[in-house]
């Protein structure tokens, strides 16, 4: 930190133990976040009722697909966890509230890129680092843009195992009222129990009805 600011250690901790407001806590040298950090997390929840509206058609959703479900909202080149709902069965992934991931290579990332205009969408793919997190990662960009290309017209998206091997999810846009997509809600699950065309066949219609219900709520709070 000192290094980054061009503070000196004594004056950095200094400013630190006056400016935190109890955010961060102090042992010897050594600085932690403290749980009140939470509370900047729970005053952005509050404050957008689209995770309360949200959180009770998605544990209906979830109870009647057996699987977990979570919202998300992009926040540059991520997409971040808002809202997560969990089913008793155990995921090869345990994300918790609150996770960060690539936007480029999740069905929540990729249902609300299918939203951004083309120019602003080449932008944030010049910008974001390739990584080939399994054998099954798309890298290159015409493939990104053909996959993001397929969830504008289709309304949906599904990730086979891009991110985690193992791992499948599907994923649907919300929209505001303004017809905008501000953030898509995602039904995950292992590869091993459901493959792409079951995931297809068998969870993306009651995401849809979900999404949609959804997105018909946030419009009618919005008014």
């Amino acid at each position: 930190m000192a290094s980054r600011t061009g503070l000196t250690r004594a004056g950095l901790g200094a400013f630190v133990d006056a400016a935190n407001a109890g955010l961060c806590g102090r042992d010897g040298k050594y600085f932690a976040l403290t749980p009140r950090i939470l509370d900047l997390g729970f005053a952005y929840l509050s404050s957008q009722p689209l995770w309360n509206l949200a959180t009770p058609l998605m544990e209906t959703l979830a109870d009647s697909v057996q699987e977990s479900c979570s919202a998300a909202v992009l926040d540059g080149l991520d997409v971040g966890d808002v809202a997560r709902v969990h089913t008793h069965k155990i995921m090869s992934t345990n994300l918790g509230f609150g996770s960060r991931l690539p936007g480029f290579w999740t069905p929540m990332g990729r249902g609300v890129l299918a939203g951004v205009p083309d120019d602003k969408l080449q932008a944030l793919m010049a910008m974001r680092p390739r990584e080939a997190f399994t054998r099954y990662t798309l890298l290159e960009d015409e493939a990104l843009l053909q996959a993001i290309a397929q969830v504008r017209s289709q309304g949906w998206a599904l990730i086979n195992q891009e991110l985690e091997e193992g791992l499948i999810s599907v994923a649907a846009p919300l929209f505001n009222a303004q017809g905008q997509v501000v953030a898509a809600i995602n039904v995950s699950g292992q590869a091993n129990r459901t493959n792409a065309e079951e995931m297809q066949a068998r969870i993306v219609p009651p995401l849809l009805r979900t999404a949609q219900g959804v997105s018909q709520l946030l419009r009618t709070a919005r008014r």
